[in-house]
């Protein structure tokens, strides 16, 4: 999953390095643009919507994320309910839940989400709020805590270096950011990352 961040796409089309990034490999998108308005989040998930051939996501806001005619939306922790959510949600719509901590997967693991993605895994200038690195191990801890059949996600500081521990600890994949964002080759930066563990 390439999440995306507006402080890093440099003011270039994020319509285009989405495309590049699936070329690579990307399975899916996450749009997150947290100091954007509604409107703006809405017409560029409407783009990535018709323009990608891979589910796009919305972060936090279910409500675009519908509008949008997006596969689903990603909420954190602070987040409407996901429970109180999926009963609103058409059949189908993804809804994933971030989780960092044991005290968060407990309060997540009742809740019907399709995913975990947790994090982070290691150090990341990415998101203000994260807390201290999980590590594999850490990783590993929260992951043995997901409800049977959810998949879970690696995410914070993901690097082609780094992936395959976080695959060999139970992730079924990973959320990148910094480093297809960083590179100058979306594609080759998301190929990189898939072939650390396929």
């Amino acid at each position: 999953m390439v999440v995306t961040d507006a402080s890093l796409l440099k003011g270039g089309d994020p319509v285009d390095a989405c495309r590049r990034a699936v070329r690579g490999g990307a399975t899916a998108i996450q749009l997150r643009l947290k100091a954007a308005p509604p409107r703006d989040i809405l017409a560029l998930a409407r783009k990535l919507v018709s323009a990608l051939p891979v589910p796009v996501l919305v972060n936090d806001r279910v409500d675009v994320a519908l509008a949008a005619g997006a596969a689903g939306a990603h909420l954190g922790q602070d987040d409407p309910p996901l429970n109180a959510l999926r009963p609103r949600v058409p059949l189908g719509f993804l809804l994933g839940i971030s989780v960092g901590s044991e005290t968060e997967a407990a309060r997540a693991r009742p809740w019907d989400a399709d995913y975990w993605s947790i994090g982070p895994c290691y150090a990341t200038a990415h998101k203000s709020d994260a807390g201290p690195p999980l590590g594999p191990s850490g990783f590993a801890t929260l992951a043995r805590l997901a409800p049977p059949g959810v998949p879970v996600i690696g995410i914070g500081g993901i690097t082609a270096h780094n992936a395959a521990a976080i695959v060999a600890a139970g992730a079924t994949g990973v959320a990148a950011i910094g480093a297809i964002w960083d590179a100058s080759d979306p594609e080759a930066a998301a190929r990189a990352i898939r072939s650390a563990f396929v």
